[in-house]
């Protein structure tokens, strides 16, 4: 019978996984068809009339988030034995990346009533055009910042990884590069948004890359818990 290490890798590597699955397909399947940022009409009208695509999306995000959790918690079992209390900090900083998607979230969510037939909203007041546009980039915004928390997550996630022993090194310095990745270009983002930083896509494949060792050989290793 698989340990509780092992199982916990297993679990990470699945809860990554899923999330490769979900959020690509909302962000770049299910909205793009949906909305148009230099058209309010048009993306009220969209959202309202194929309001089940719309609402799979937001579904999408929240099965991210809650892969989010467990991962964060899988991973604290996973690594615990390199560092107990420093394993614990990085998972609360992962919650915290998810609570933060989660209210941005909820800007997608005033929509499904912002965007109904109910009769005490008209279909006839521009207004509502307006602010269904301004939900959906506040949305944007704020699961930008999110990203803060998830840098620095992958950054101290590379950090104890890298001291793990059963773990390859080449993963540690391939998170804290990831890491790094994510919150310079999120900080870009809000303090430089006129630069071009497009090539530090490549940076974020190191939790993907870390995802394929935790489903191929993570969930064998073997070491004795104190």
């Amino acid at each position: 019978m698989k340990n509780q290490i092992q199982k916990a890798a297993l679990i990470s590597g699945i809860g990554i996984f899923i999330m490769v699955l979900t959020v690509p397909v909302a962000e770049f399947v299910i909205f793009p068809e949906l909305i148009d940022y230099k058209n309010a009409e048009i993306t009220f009208n969209n959202i309202k009339e194929n309001r089940s695509l719309f609402t799979t999306g937001i579904f999408l995000h929240l099965i991210t988030l809650i892969c989010d959790v467990v991962v964060a918690w899988s991973l604290y079992l996973f690594l615990r034995p390199t560092n107990k209390d420093f394993s614990l900090l990085v998972a609360l900083f992962r919650i915290v990346f998810a609570l933060v998607t989660l209210a941005a979230l909820l800007n997608l969510i005033s929509l499904l009533n912002l965007t109904s037939n109910s009769d005490y909203l008209s279909a006839f007041d521009h207004s509502l055009y307006s602010k269904v546009l301004l939900a959906i980039k506040n949305f944007n915004l704020q699961w930008s910042f999110a990203f803060v928390f998830f840098g620095i997550y992958l950054i101290l996630l590379g950090v104890l990884t890298y001291k793990a022993s059963y773990v390859p090194r080449i993963f540690g310095i391939l998170l804290i590069i990831a890491g790094a990745g994510y919150l310079i270009d999120t900080l870009r983002s809000f303090f430089f948004p006129s630069v071009e930083m497009s090539y530090l896509m490549i940076t974020f494949f190191g939790e993907l890359l870390f995802m394929f060792w935790l489903l191929i050989k993570g969930w064998r290793v073997k070491i004795i818990e104190d």
